[in-house]
């Protein structure tokens, strides 16, 4: 964002209800990196046109507790773990002991695999290859939470939109998509990442993407990320997809 977009941004705030101004200060004090460029058909976040679509959201209950848990990927490949780091805490799922934080348990890409996940697959495959729908759904029932996993192939738009808004609509689960970069515009392969939002008046998700050193979070049409979740995964030979996510 440019000062002069800054500016006229924080000039808005004024007049917005105290709930709206909060939203508001937490956006614009976002990260600054410097990302890919965009397509024209995605929105960044970080604009004046992406925070007025959040703030005039109604199915945006997700939205604040991934993003006070939000993590950045630690490399090319864990963009499954950290996905899945960030909605275990947000479900204050038991964590394990975290050394480099004293006597505070947290979960971090460091300390996600236990026992029963690397039965799955091991942080090591992972690190080479990332993961499969299926084994992202069976890592996060490694713990205390229920994983229900769509492939894309297997709904229609409607459907996926409406499941996924539903749970967007709700507190305490959480929507991890499983989607080919390629189909929205972004470079490179199979990516996967938290849903945060839906804009009702422009049929458009929020996609929080955890290789933030890459791209920001955007807003993606429905129909476009339909499309993206109904790829083939070469790996598994299945069209990739989407994991609701809940307690257990």
């Amino acid at each position: 964002m440019n000062t002069n977009n800054y500016r006229f941004s924080l000039l808005k705030i004024i007049s917005l209800p105290i709930q709206a101004l909060f939203l508001v200060l937490c956006l614009v004090s976002g990260l600054r990196a410097q990302t890919l460029p965009l397509t024209e058909n995605l929105i960044n976040f970080n604009s004046i046109e992406g925070e007025e679509l959040l703030i005039e959201s109604q199915a945006r209950q997700d939205y604040f507790p991934l993003s006070i848990q939000f993590v950045t990927q630690r490399n090319g490949a864990y963009c499954g773990v950290a996905s899945i780091v960030m909605v275990l805490n947000a479900l204050s799922i038991p964590a394990p002991e975290t050394p480099e934080f004293g006597r505070y348990n947290t979960f971090t890409q460091n300390n996600f695999f236990n026992a029963k996940a690397r039965q799955v697959i091991t942080p090591e495959v992972v690190s080479r290859q990332g993961m499969t729908l299926e084994e992202l759904g069976k890592l996060l029932e490694s713990y205390p939470v229920t994983a229900e996993v769509h492939h894309g192939g297997d709904v229609t738009l409607e459907e996926f939109r409406n499941l996924v808004v539903k749970n967007l609509q709700e507190a305490n689960n959480f929507v991890l998509v499983n989607y080919l970069r390629k189909t929205i515009g972004q470079e490179r392969g199979g990516h996967i990442s938290p849903v945060a939002a839906y804009s009702e008046e422009t049929d458009r998700f929020l996609i929080l993407d955890v290789s933030r050193y890459k791209y920001p979070p955007v807003w993606v049409k429905a129909e476009q990320l339909w499309q993206a979740i109904a790829t083939i995964d070469s790996t598994s030979g299945k069209t990739r997809g989407f994991v609701l996510v809940s307690r257990r």
